[in-house]
């Protein structure tokens, strides 16, 4: 199947945050700077502590939720050329083409670490940084979205 593909800015970004949110460090460290917060909210409820290590938790989770849900994500968009180009993609039994201005790469699909699917895209990894958009509004009906995840799932690792 072929697919016209072109990416809207608010999309790719939200893509952006599914994917640095997947991060297993990236949880971890979420996880941890939550626990801190929450300990120091309860610490500072109980008069255990002073306000100023509440302050510093409460600080340390906004910088961290505007680092990974705001920068990161515009950062990868601007210096990325890719989300701003329109280009062709085949997906087939067996490979993956991309097509831009008479030029064609192809990729089988074992070359593919994993994938997953977030709710307006396909994420093609060819490892745990370098990866692949396919922006569902690329396919023109639901047949076709169907195809592509059977094509996924029988050849690529689910994420």
């Amino acid at each position: 199947m072929r697919l016209n593909i072109s990416y809207e800015k608010r999309m790719v970004l939200q893509a952006l945050r599914y994917h640095f949110i997947s991060r297993r460090e990236i949880k971890l460290m979420m996880i941890l700077v939550n626990v801190f917060a929450i300990l120091a909210a309860v610490l500072y409820a109980f008069k255990l502590i002073t306000p100023l290590p509440f302050l510093m938790s409460s600080v340390l989770w906004m910088a961290m939720m505007v680092a990974f849900w705001i920068w990161l994500p515009s950062l990868v968009y601007r210096k990325s050329r890719t989300f701003k180009d329109s280009f062709a993609v085949r997906i087939e039994d067996h490979h993956f083409f991309i097509e831009t201005n008479g030029n064609q790469r192809s990729w089988a699909w074992r070359e593919f670490s994993n994938y997953y699917e977030t709710p307006s895209f396909f994420h093609l990894y060819f490892d745990s940084k370098t990866f692949f958009l396919i922006p569902k509004a690329a396919f023109t009906d639901q047949e076709q979205l169907d195809r592509a995840r059977a094509i996924l799932r029988n050849n690529v690792k689910r994420g």
